[in-house]
């Protein structure tokens, strides 16, 4: 069986090992197969975060 670091492709939209495609096509690295089947859910709630703060910082001036 295959050990970490775990990717996300997103050529292929499916993990991956460290043998997997280019750099250019994936997330991560990720500790575990599951936070990498997650991934796309992940850069989501980031930047759901991110933009929240931006606009908080904005609506400060």
């Amino acid at each position: 069986m295959a050990q970490g670091p775990w990717f996300y492709c997103l050529k292929h939209n499916t993990v991956e090992d460290r043998d997997g495609c280019a750099e250019r096509h994936r997330l991560g690295p990720y500790d575990t197969r599951e936070e990498a089947e997650r991934a796309l859910q992940t850069v989501a709630e980031r930047n759901e975060r991110q933009d929240a703060e931006d606009r908080a910082w904005r609506e400060g001036d």
